[in-house]
């Protein structure tokens, strides 16, 4: 396998690394590697898929489907395959991943490294819960790991970081998938408690809200809900794909600039709400369609802040809103969405409660706004999400996940060296009881 000196970041591109990595095309030449930390696509924000001063495999050319079974909607897949692609090719079949994040391009060991979780998590759970079983390298020789012949490693791994071994495939369980189409409700909510109470009440699969983070007094936390189903509808056409080619220049996202554009992005829905069909990739990854839009932060990149909260601590939550509005920090891209109980993994992040997610030009004060944030959370018994950190201190995240515990006990059997360490486990000191 042949290595290559290169200097790469995560999507966030604040934080930086240099180092040797590899693409492998073939599953069999890492069997006799030593323990080397995995990366994907790169679409987590911060240093997680990061490794400075040493080595690392890119997985993405490990992306071939093994086998499906169209009468179960089981599929294995090497660790590669971006979601987005798998929503492609089985969405036709009937058959779609049963979790989806906001990113189809990321792969599917990110997603079980992560244990992500989408616009449906309060229905379906996290992305960990439809994963069947996992092939990886463990402690330097090749198993396979279910929730029935090792349930504390498999859990372990989901959500894991990439900690406890290499992810070499997985066999999922697609959900049904009736349509090639979603049918989109978009509903105004004036403020803050009418966006949490349409969230709460919404009875549908996916539910998410886009946060004006500019508005203020009255209209503090207002937005727009989307409650989606597939539907049997012909799916509109894409529009063509557009790119962000070259850094934009510091004031792109400005205050003025960002309040203006929130507030014709917040009109365009009428008061009575109105419903659309959209195509699946639309929905579920409406990003996507510009390629290379971390550009449009400049070239320091941005930060992403988020957390979960608690139900019951809807006064942390009015109080981190407001704080974000005031400061004249935050982008366009600005989320709340209603998180269930289920947790797959020891590490996994959501817990029941409300997530709240922003992004920030990579500027000292949204430094500075962006751990204030992280310690309301922790004093609300909340939770920041390891794969869109880049500045939270170890001692507090630590806390943050009951399970840490077991968890850095299995991750140091599986690699008692800590060759499979990152910047972000490294600089949290993850593997650390």
């Amino acid at each position: 396998m042949r290595w290559k000196s290169d200097r790469y970041s995560g999507w966030g591109r604040a934080l930086v690394a240099e180092g040797d990595l590899a693409r492998p095309e073939r599953i069999s030449s890492l069997k006799d590697l030593p323990p080397t930390p995995a990366i994907g696509a790169r679409r987590s924000y911060g240093d997680a898929c990061l490794n400075s001063d040493g080595r690392a495999i890119d997985m993405t050319r490990l992306d071939r489907i093994i086998s499906f079974d169209p009468e179960t909607g089981r599929a294995e897949v090497e660790a590669g395959m971006p979601i987005g692609e798998l929503a492609r090719l089985f969405a036709p079949r009937g058959w779609i991943p049963a979790v989806m994040p906001g990113t189809g391009f990321a792969t599917v060991g990110g997603c079980i490294a992560m244990d992500v979780h989408g616009k449906n998590h309060h229905n379906a759970g996290s992305f960990g819960a439809h994963v069947t079983a996992i092939r990886m390298i463990h402690a330097g020789k090749a198993k396979t790991v279910t929730p029935k012949n090792n349930p504390g490693l498999f859990r372990a791994t989901l959500g894991g970081l990439g900690q406890t071994g290499l992810i070499l495939s997985a066999t999922l369980q697609l959900a049904p998938c009736p349509g090639l189409s979603m049918k989109v409700r978009e509903s105004r909510a004036g403020d803050l408690d009418e966006h949490l109470a349409l969230l709460e009440a919404s009875q549908a699969p996916y539910t998410v809200g886009w946060l004006d983070a500019t508005a203020r007094g009255a209209t503090l936390g207002r937005g727009i809900v989307e409650e989606a189903d597939h539907s049997l509808d012909p799916a509109p056409k894409e529009g063509r794909s557009k790119s962000v080619p070259v850094d934009a220049p510091r004031f792109t996202l400005s205050k003025p600039v960002v309040k203006a554009f929130n507030a014709r992005y917040f009109a365009r829905i009428p008061e009575s709400g109105r419903t659309r069909v959209r195509s699946i990739a639309d929905f579920f990854f409406p990003l996507d369609r510009v390629q290379d839009w971390n550009k449009l932060y400049g070239k320091r990149g941005f930060h992403q802040f988020q957390c979960v909260l608690p139900h019951s601590e809807t006064a942390t939550l009015r109080g981190m809103v407001q704080t974000i509005a005031e400061s004249g920090l935050a982008s366009p891209l600005a989320v709340l969405k209603r998180l269930g109980p289920e947790r797959a993994g020891l590490m996994s992040f959501p817990m029941e409660g409300v997530t709240l997610a922003v992004d920030f030009p990579n500027r000292d004060k949204a430094t500075a706004l962006i751990r204030d944030l992280g310690q309301r959370t922790a004093a609300a018994g909340g939770r920041v999400y390891l794969a869109k950190d880049s500045l939270a201190d170890g001692d507090m995240i630590r806390a943050m996940y009951p399970d840490h515990a077991k968890w850095v006990e299995t991750a140091r059997k599986a690699d008692p060296d800590r060759q499979l360490e990152t910047d972000l486990v490294r600089r949290l000191n993850l593997r650390s009881a």
